[in-house]
């Protein structure tokens, strides 16, 4: 599918969104007391109130097993609209810190105390604003990639945000790698310290496909190639290889949402990628974004465009991954509303997906093998509509050992969530 068609439809959504953001007839609750620097007090911190989750709501938002611990809105951070999310914590402290990503820059919040959010700083966008923006983090680092002309990938040491005085402050990266200049998305193998940015641009030695950067010292981020032999590449999932098939385990294998198929490719050898496989499914509206199980024997795939294409219900297919060589469709899984699935993780027996208008959904896949999934909770962020269009969650982070999960909505703000006791 045409990028730059892409690009205009939710550009197109976004702007209509935009128009009519200042009536706030949308039912959110607008946060309290907040300012630029925060509540006032000096020091960052934005006090939101936790809000259980009790009789299917928790405040104005829909609910089912989770409580709402805490909430910002984008324009204490001065920006307009929200993408994606990841998450950091401190080995040294035990505290837990979101990266939220937003059109104009990626923002830092200290989320120890949900009573007291900490609004550290903000990293401006290394060029111009951009609705798309991805981060990922490496040795107490953070690697981040836009879509803005020129942006390259920044690298800023998380370690800065141990003692922040006065916040929030206005950060500067540490260093820029400049051998790409746009990218939709950055992947990070942390086994291995390679940084992978795919989505560049369509003409460049990887026909926008995946750059190989090692990143083993986060401060000096090296290109050793990429590989593009199945055309431009909207997201990925790269990991050394554990899975049930032998015949490549240990391999450096590379899973690339390629907007019309999956491809499947050992990238151990960086100077001599080898495709496995590829394949597509049926009623493929556009390849977005995958993870493996943790066993690395299924894969979850999201498409964006099913369910506007096709008018089905939210569609989560599900492929067993058992022989690379030759994959296989194992089941797929319908959600309970129309909303557009995103980015989706997987933790444990649970995969937590961004969807859209639907807020963060949490299923149960603890029964896949057999061909089962069900859901178990939801945190509905916008609780305007669940319709097909591109409002609401971007993206979630569950990884957190204290059970917190961060959402950023790209419309409604930043929000941390944590299954009900």
């Amino acid at each position: 599918m045409n990028r730059s068609f892409i690009g205009l439809l939710i550009l197109m959504v976004f702007g209509v969104w935009a128009c009519g953001s200042d009536q706030d007839d949308d039912g959110v609750v607008p946060v309290d007391n907040l300012d630029p620097g925060g509540d006032g007090n000096g020091d960052g911190s934005v006090g939101t109130g936790a809000v259980p989750c009790e009789n299917g709501m928790a405040g104005e938002f829909p609910c089912n097993g989770y409580d709402l611990l805490g909430r910002i809105e984008h324009s204490v951070f001065s920006a307009s609209e929200g993408n994606d999310i990841w998450g950091w914590t401190d080995s040294t402290s035990g505290k837990e810190y979101a990266l939220i990503g937003l059109d104009n820059g990626t923002v830092f919040v200290d989320i120890s105390d949900t009573d007291n959010l900490i609004y550290l700083g903000k990293l401006p966008t290394a060029t111009t604003s951009s609705i798309w923006r991805d981060v990922k983090i490496y040795q107490d680092h953070a690697f981040i990639v836009s879509e803005a002309n020129g942006h390259g990938m920044q690298v800023f040491d998380l370690t800065r945000l141990r003692d922040v005085a006065d916040p929030p402050q206005n950060f500067s990266a540490d260093t820029r790698y400049t051998d790409i200049g746009n990218a939709h998305n950055v992947v990070i193998n942390e086994a291995v310290g390679f940084a992978y940015p795919v989505g560049t641009a369509r003409n460049d030695a990887f026909g926008g496909g995946v750059h190989f950067v090692d990143v083993q010292n986060p401060s000096s981020p090296t290109g050793v190639g990429g590989y593009g032999g199945n055309g431009y590449t909207h997201d990925a999932q790269v990991v050394t290889y554990t899975g049930p098939d032998t015949d490549y385990t240990g391999r450096e294998i590379f899973i690339g949402a390629n907007e019309n198929q999956i491809a499947i490719v050992d990238i151990t050898d960086k100077s001599n990628s080898t495709l496995i496989s590829n394949l597509d499914y049926p009623q493929l509206g556009y390849t977005h974004q995958g993870w493996f199980t943790e066993d690395q024997r299924y894969f979850l795939l999201g498409d964006e465009f099913d369910e506007i294409n096709f008018g089905f219900d939210s569609r989560t297919l599900v492929f067993d991954l058992t022989d690379l060589d030759a994959p296989q469709l194992h089941m797929t899984y319908t959600g309970p509303t129309a909303a557009v699935d995103h980015n989706g993780y997987v933790k444990g027996n649970e995969f937590f997906l961004a969807n859209y208008a639907a807020g963060m959904r949490v299923l149960d896949i603890s029964a896949i093998g057999s061909g089962s999934i069900s859901e178990t909770g939801f945190f509905d962020t916008f609780p305007s509509n669940n319709n097909a269009s591109f409002n609401g969650v971007w993206s979630v982070y569950p990884y957190f050992e204290s059970g917190k999960v961060i959402i950023n909505d790209s419309n409604t703000g930043f929000f941390v969530v944590k299954k009900s006791e």
